[in-house]
């Protein structure tokens, strides 16, 4: 297991993960009109494996740079099953009962449920009062810019169901990225294919038995289910993936302070959405959360420079 290093490029690399799943909701809203949830779920993971698999085969289709133990594989199997098809299924489901708003928070959660797993589970990682208060203010930036939609209630009869759900998709990541931290010397690449590729195989089989099979859908949707597939699903991954790997979890989980605010500035910007009076003062504590908890690493990286 390499060492826990954030470079100026893993902070490009978060940058970028936020932009591209914040945006990934406002794809999903014209893809879901065309498509059953489960699905779509299915045809991202299953696009994104195909896309993947082809870069990994190019370059050699190498895995482990020695033969992996049985104990390995099975971790294998289990992360592809909390990193993909779990997470994307049960969000698929929640988010059909719930508001905007709790979803959001949820997925922000991750950096709270990561932080006291990786203190005893990842060398380098151990929790500080000062990493611990960052991810409370960073926490509380999103809470601000979500506002009323939190407490909101959508008014469906499995809401509650739909709420677990949405929690369990982000312990589902939390878990996957700390699991993820303890494989050995792995090819980025050959790690993101396999990931994908074993959780379309966990997807296809849930979405045919709950929803039938795969229905026809019309130009506008399959671009949607293309591009999901190519973006936020294969190089997303294959940027968390060497994210986790390189700078591990706890640096990666702030992505999801980062999602909600692209959100927001993007419905804006593409679907002409009013921008929430609190957006200046939740940026600035998710910043400020953000410099807190990852004081030290910006320090080093600055001294590089």
């Amino acid at each position: 297991m390499t060492q826990t290093t954030s470079t100026a490029a893993s902070w490009l690399m978060i940058a970028a993960l936020g932009l591209t799943w914040g945006g990934a909701f406002l794809v999903i809203e014209l893809a879901l009109p065309g498509i059953t949830p489960f699905w779509l779920a299915a045809a991202r993971i299953s696009f994104g494996t195909v896309l993947t698999g082809i870069i990994w085969v190019l370059r050699g289709a190498r895995l482990f740079t020695r033969p992996p133990e049985t104990a390995q594989r099975i971790n294998l199997v289990i992360i592809a099953v909390l990193s993909s098809a779990a997470p994307f299924m049960l969000l698929s489901w929640g988010q059909q009962y719930v508001t905007s708003g709790f979803a959001g928070v949820s997925m922000a959660s991750v950096a709270l449920i990561v932080l006291p797993m990786a203190h005893f589970l990842v060398p380098g990682e151990r929790m500080t009062w000062r990493r611990l208060a960052g991810f409370l203010i960073g926490f509380a930036g999103v809470v601000l810019l979500i506002g009323d939609q939190l407490f909101a209630s959508s008014g469906a009869s499995l809401e509650l169901p739909g709420r677990l759900a949405c929690l369990g998709a982000a312990a589902c990541y939390a878990i996957s990225s700390v699991q993820m931290r303890q494989l050995p010397e792995v090819d980025p690449v050959g790690l993101s294919a396999i990931l994908l590729a074993i959780g379309a195989i966990c997807v296809i089989p849930v979405a045919w038995a709950v929803e039938g099979p795969p229905p026809m859908v019309d130009n506008q949707t399959l671009l949607a289910v293309g591009f999901l597939g190519l973006v936020p699903t294969a190089a997303a991954n294959l940027l968390r993936v060497t994210v986790v790997r390189t700078a591990g979890p706890v640096f990666m989980s702030l992505v999801n302070y980062q999602v909600p605010i692209w959100s927001v500035l993007l419905g804006a910007l593409i679907l002409g959405e009013a921008l929430p009076p609190s957006l200046i003062w939740a940026m600035m504590l998710i910043l400020a959360g953000v410099g807190l908890s990852q004081f030290g690493a910006l320090t080093r990286l600055f001294a590089k420079g």
